[in-house]
């Protein structure tokens, strides 16, 4: 059953808006997504599944940002050095800089199982490489070519893209290539004629770090999610979302910064010394550029440009997941069906047996938790929501009718994202979707 909204309890007039129920519900303290059993089943099942595939993204990324660099071949990337597997995260283990996760600080051992078998069964890494019998960090990268091509919409707030475009930056940049090609006098050459297309690309690698910064805190919170809920300890959808706003804060400086490695030299392309925090520079702009905007997905769908079908501002792009009709087209983008075909493996045996009674096959359960993962994220935009409440407005229980009235003009200004019709995005927006239990 789909949870009875909260009513307001407030001296405010009652909402207007079109999803007035769920302006209550996050008045409320809740989240868009309904207070159902099922819905917390399934979003602590798939935050499990991500996070296991997750742990292996954040430690590649690193390893591409500060070791392959602006290798012009780098057929061998995804070929993670066992150095970052053995990579100790900085939110669990016992030496941990803040303990997030009560589990091991090294690269997850259902993480390192599968490496070593894949779906088949063992034999030598390139061929589970060319098999595609592997994590899918082509997932991954689309996540960040997302982030960094949205980088303009960041501003004012995110300094870390201002920073990519500083003097500064180009100087340390310039610094780390002509180290990374010392006594390689073809690429030093081509570096001299095209200057800005090396730039560009260590401007990649700067997401790359950015990215793998974000999600390094990421993995361990959705892994004690999980163990918190085998132990019972999550009683509704709004305890899953109010541990992830606690988490945005306790974590909201953690540094970001790129660093890269020469022969055994660190240099410096983005300092930690700038200040460029988790929450600013990494967390805020992926939920932008991956959960809102991202690109129209190849293969799935013709677009005419001159009908009006493709946005003519970029700000107004609406393809991430929270727009997604989710099918498995093979591809990296969104809908994520490279990230479905990961999470797949690593399913907990309770959502396993959920999408057996739900399933038209086993065929079917890309789709299912695809949904799920959809629903989950929903989840995560509202504990982001919360979060700005809470960092820019009012506490929810503020006496205050003007403060009362602030906050629920935030929340009708975030839900209206969902509500435009331009371009389809009010169709394409599954916030009305989720609201149904029968939404498989």
């Amino acid at each position: 059953m789909v949870q009875t909204p909260e009513k307001p309890t407030t001296k405010i007039p009652p909402s207007q808006h079109e999803f007035a129920d769920i302006i209550y519900r996050l008045e409320a303290g809740g989240s868009m997504l309904p207070d159902t059993p099922e819905n917390l089943m399934q979003i602590i099942g798939i935050y499990k599944a991500y996070a296991v595939p997750m742990d292996f993204y954040w430690r590649d990324l690193l390893y591409i940002a500060e070791q392959v660099f602006l290798n012009p071949f780098p057929f061998f990337k995804y070929f993670i050095s066992q150095e970052y597997l053995d990579l100790h995260n900085h939110y669990a283990g016992d030496d941990a800089d803040l303990r997030i996760w009560r589990g091991v600080a090294t690269a997850h051992p259902e993480l390192l199982a599968f490496m070593e078998r894949g779906e088949t069964f063992k034999m030598p890494k390139l061929l589970h490489h060319l098999l595609h019998d592997r994590i899918n960090m082509e997932f991954a990268e689309a996540c960040m070519q997302a982030m960094l091509w949205h980088r303009k919409m960041y501003a004012p707030v995110n300094q870390f893209d201002a920073y990519l475009d500083s003097e500064e930056y180009k100087v340390n940049a310039d610094r780390a290539i002509k180290a990374y090609f010392q006594g390689n006098p073809v690429m030093l050459g081509l570096y001299k004629l095209f200057p800005d297309m090396f730039l560009e690309q260590c401007r990649q690698m700067s997401y790359y770090s950015n990215l793998g910064l974000f999600w390094e805190v990421m993995a361990p919170v959705f892994f004690e999610m999980s163990d918190i809920y085998d132990e019972g300890g999550f009683k509704g959808v709004p305890d899953a979302m109010n541990f992830l706003v606690n988490g945005i804060f306790a974590i909201a400086g953690r540094p970001i910064y790129h660093h890269v490695y020469v022969r055994g030299e660190c240099y410096e392309i983005i300092p930690k010394s700038k200040g460029f925090t988790w929450l600013y520079e990494a967390a805020l702009p992926y939920v932008e550029a991956v959960f809102y905007r991202t690109a129209p997905f190849r293969g799935t769908k013709s677009y005419n440009a001159q009908a009006g079908q493709v946005p003519a501002d970029q700000k107004d792009f609406h393809y991430g997941i929270l727009y997604a009709d989710v099918f498995p087209v093979g591809t990296a983008g969104i809908p994520p069906t490279l990230l479905m075909q990961d999470m797949l493996h690593f399913l907990p045996q309770y959502l396993v047996d959920y999408y057996k009674k739900y399933c038209r096959g086993e065929e079917d359960m890309l789709i299912q938790l695809g949904i799920t993962f959809q629903r989950s994220m929903y989840n995560v935009t509202s504990a982001v929501i919360q979060a700005l409440r809470t960092a820019l407005l009012y506490p929810l229980d503020d006496p205050n009718p003007k403060h009362l009235q602030a906050n629920r003009d935030f929340f009708e200004a975030q839900l209206n994202r969902f509500t435009r019709s331009e371009y389809g995005m009010r169709d394409a927006a599954r916030l009305r979707s989720i609201q149904d239990q029968d939404y498989r």
